[in-house]
């Protein structure tokens, strides 16, 4: 006896951008379990058979689902602490909390919130970023302000630094005999409450349980970031740190399976949570493949060399840093780089390397180098994340290693104007997330939000590549500007090519994942001026409308 026919649904839109040369532009999508069947018009489509025609998106515009090559699962989940960033940001209720532009404002917003905690509970914050405030750094007494006796704490935008009271460092017993790399200090000698990087922002952490990690991973964080993606018509993201912790990673891989669940997760282990130990790291990772499936997939590696460059904690070539600060941290020292690129290179892992200055950037590309001279691997796609210094040479280099990058665009605006002034100057500022470089020196790029480091949004993020305008306006780097169509792969079939999946997403073509962000306006139709402000109505998940609440 036959079995019933699968059932294929035809979607007419008012236009496809399919991101396929083959065939760019479409009226009529068909979707048969879960995948896309035939794009073209309905007369094509309908040899296929009998299918239903959904005319829900007729007077709309479908493109791929856009493609979140470096966020992390903590863009949903941050919203239960409190918001004291510099811009004003959008949370995934809708809410706009305005930017606050003084010390005495985020005090303020610290003081209100912690007026609503328990008597035993720590205060923490978030989006906190010192550079725009004219050279001050916070200090301790600053959030003595705020709460004397309860422990606050304040994280850093980029995540690198915190600040921390002075409640909260005699509870994590650092002192002014703490010999810990990292620990700013006042003049007499004790710790300011700005602590840099992981070393010396772990006593901390370990007490208050790593909120900023653990949070992405909850139910309700979970959930927030499905909002936040679908919101900002993204079908595929990654968690880019994720420390493979077995009750989290199998809440993970039950609600990204469920059928409304707005968005495919691609996490990557972080080896800071096995220092030294690659084989460890390795194993965990293998076990945890067993949770993948079609909306989870583990199996790459996160490595991260340098710091923040704002913070001043990435690591720059000669001259350094533009005002003379010291230079960064290295987080991975280069000699334990080596063996750590080497062994998970040699075990087959996608590596995913944090480098944000170019000796970074430098130390990474040797590394892999010396990796691939050992055990040559066609197609391993390792991929530089950030990169925001690399110049022509290192672009160069990396293309003939087949080394990808993917570019942290929304620097330019968020970060461009305090670069051009104070960390880089003029010159190695205005070549900074060099789109243009990479594509004429032939490596294949992706660009990113690094969400919650800057709002998850990859038109956004396009509108960043293609004007390359910061916040007061500047044009920072006018030649390294890229076009509205390579802007728009870049955060599509870009992307996807660095996870390792442009066979299953990342444009609209037969077999792949049915997955659509749907639009109100042709986003290649816009002047690039405009391409942040196109409207994104809602996205389609293996088949399946997920309407916005935008």
């Amino acid at each position: 006896m036959s079995q019933p026919a699968v059932p294929t649904t035809i979607y007419q839109a008012r236009s496809i951008l399919t991101m396929n040369p083959a065939r760019p532009r479409a009226t009529h999508v068909a979707v048969r379990d879960g995948r896309i069947l035939g794009v073209g018009g309905l007369d094509e489509l309908k040899t296929w058979g009998p299918a239903e025609l959904d005319r829900r998106y007729a007077d709309r515009v479908l493109m791929p689902g856009l493609v979140e090559g470096h966020c992390h699962l903590p863009e949903g989940g941050m919203w239960k602490f409190v918001y004291v960033g510099y811009y004003d940001r959008r949370g995934p209720d809708g809410r706009t909390w305005p930017g606050l532009k003084s010390f005495e404002a985020v005090a303020a917003r610290l003081r209100e919130a912690e007026a609503a905690l328990p008597a035993d509970g720590t205060l923490i914050g978030w989006g906190f970023d010192p550079i725009y405030f004219g050279g001050e750094r916070m200090d301790r007494r600053h959030l003595d302000a705020v709460s004397s006796q309860r422990p606050v704490v304040v994280m850093h935008a980029s995540m690198h630094l915190m600040n921390v009271n002075g409640a909260m460092l005699a509870r994590a017993g650092i002192d002014a005999d703490t010999d810990v790399d990292g620990i700013t200090r006042l003049p007499d000698g004790s710790p300011s409450g700005e602590l840099c990087e992981f070393a010396a922002m772990f006593p901390v952490i370990r007490l208050i349980g790593n909120p900023f990690r653990t949070v992405g991973l909850s139910e309700d964080g979970l959930r927030l970031f499905g909002q936040v993606a679908r919101r900002a018509g993204v079908t595929t993201a990654t968690d880019l740190v994720n420390e493979l912790e077995g009750e989290g990673l199998a809440r993970l891989s039950r609600i990204t399976a469920e059928p409304d669940y707005p968005v495919r997760i691609v996490p990557a282990a972080s080896a800071l949570a096995f220092p030294g130990d690659p084989a460890r790291c390795l194993e965990t990772l293998r076990a945890a493949t067993a949770l993948n499936h079609d909306k989870l997939r583990l199996g790459m590696v996160k490595l991260v060399v340098d710091g923040s460059i704002q913070g001043f904690t990435a690591r720059l070539r000669w001259p350094g840093y533009h005002n003379g600060a010291p230079n960064g941290i290295w987080v991975t020292a280069p000699g334990e780089l080596d063996g750590l690129v080497q062994a998970y290179h040699e075990a087959g892992a996608q590596l995913h390397i944090h480098t944000n200055g170019d000796e970074a950037t430098q130390v990474a590309i040797e590394a892999v180098a010396r990796a691939l001279a050992r055990h040559p691997r066609p197609d391993h796609r390792h991929t530089l994340q950030h990169c925001q210094m690399a110049d022509a040479a290192q672009f160069r280099r990396m293309a003939s290693l087949g080394l990808c990058a993917n570019l942290f665009a929304n620097h330019i605006y968020y970060w461009g104007d305090a670069h051009y002034a104070q960390t880089m100057g003029p010159d190695r500022a205005e070549r900074m997330d060099a789109c243009a470089t990479a594509a004429r020196e032939g490596v294949r790029y992706a660009i990113h939000s690094d969400a919650p480091i800057t709002p998850l949004g990859p038109l956004f993020t396009a509108w960043c590549a293609a004007t390359r305008t910061t916040s007061s306006g500047r044009v920072l780097g006018e030649s390294e500007r890229i076009g509205v169509d390579e802007a728009l792969r870049a955060i599509t079939l870009g992307a996807a090519y660095t996870l390792h999946m442009d066979h299953l997403v990342g444009s609209i073509e037969v077999g792949k994942h049915a997955d659509f962000c749907v639009l109100e306006d042709d986003p290649s139709a816009l002047p690039a001026e405009r391409l942040k402000d196109a409207r994104v109505s809602g996205t389609v998940v293996g088949g399946r409308p997920m309407a916005s609440d935008a």
